[in-house]
């Protein structure tokens, strides 16, 4: 079975990330799904986004609601982009819109050290009710909650 990364900062969990956990689950069938979480470090210039801990703990609540267990995944600090996506023998990458451009690099990269490429699974927006992409920011706005209702007049 494939080894599967996903990636992100998880500010605001909501129903973009789970679709986006979900499918990672779902291309990693009976394997482990490794999950990287942006370090402080590497966020250094952005102070509103809460503390590595505190997104850590939603991300953990957020994979056990799902129905998830301990063993089937590992959360590890991404320090860059990257992880450890460029050495580890991973399969897939599961990504969104924003994340893409990312995934292209790993691979252009894992090219030119020799390695396979990743196979990329592309999970497209999740729309909030305005028909525009649920996002942190716009939650982080007041715009949407975090299943994309609309909770102000634009």
């Amino acid at each position: 079975m494939p080894k599967v990364a996903v990636g992100g900062t998880f500010q605001y969990l909501h129903d973009g990330h789970s679709k986006l956990i979900e499918k990672a689950f779902e291309v990693a069938g009976d394997e482990k799904v490794y999950i990287g979480l942006t370090s402080d470090e590497m966020l250094r210039k952005n102070h509103n986004v809460d503390d590595y801990e505190t997104r850590r703990s939603r991300l953990l609540a957020c994979i056990e609601k799902m129905g998830i267990t301990a063993e089937k995944y590992e959360i590890t600090k991404l320090n860059d982009p990257y992880g450890p996506t460029l050495e580890d023998d991973f399969d897939y990458i599961v990504v969104s819109p924003e994340t893409y451009p990312v995934a292209l690099k790993i691979n252009s990269i894992r090219e030119e050290k020799g390695k396979k490429p990743l196979e990329i699974a592309y999970v497209e927006y999740v729309m909030a009710e305005d028909g525009i992409p649920i996002s942190s920011t716009r939650i982080a706005k007041g715009e949407i909650d975090r299943h994309g209702r609309l909770k102000k007049e634009p």
